[in-house]
């Protein structure tokens, strides 16, 4: 089972995501857009595991005290475009405190650098070749949970499913 813990967006942060993924396709960039049910904040990615009871209990071990989302910034990873956050304390010490139950349940996860990211298209691209001048809305949300996720390979791409 291909795991990872992630914040699912609230419906109008979802609305702000899609009307930069919209501006993007109005401006003639080209690539594999993430579709709407698939857009999240990604905190700690598992990948095959197969015990996603061990994967929930170390996730209840970690207090979430509720904070504030907030858009920010667009940037790209190579081809792969995103949208930024507002940098939180209270997010990074929320990623901090779930990796460390994660790693003290012997529960593997990739350890890169935190960096937070909406993924909106992967393989982008546009005639001109260069990341086009899109600013990110103001919109924030507020936290009150994280998600456990599940990722199978459906027939048009990548179907998550929350599990916990």
């Amino acid at each position: 089972m291909r795991l990872f813990v992630a914040i699912q967006l609230s419906e109008e942060m979802l609305r702000a995501v899609r009307s930069v993924q919209e501006e993007f396709r109005r401006r003639g960039v080209k690539g594999n857009y993430t579709p709407a049910e698939n857009l999240h904040l990604t905190l700690a990615f598992i990948g095959e595991y197969p015990d996603p009871e061990a994967v929930l209990r170390a996730m209840e071990s970690v207090r979430l005290t509720p904070f504030d989302l907030r858009l920010e910034g667009v940037g790209a990873f190579g081809d792969l475009w995103w949208l930024g956050l507002r940098h939180s304390e209270a997010l990074e010490g929320c990623v901090r405190r779930l990796r460390h139950a994660l790693a003290e349940a012997e529960i593997p996860f990739d350890r890169k650098r935190f960096r937070p990211h909406i993924t909106l298209i992967r393989r982008a691209s546009m005639p001109a070749g260069a990341l086009p001048g899109v600013e990110a809305p103001g919109a924030s949300m507020r936290v009150e949970e994280v998600a456990l996720m599940r990722s199978d390979r459906g027939r048009n791409g990548m179907i998550y499913t929350r599990i916990g």
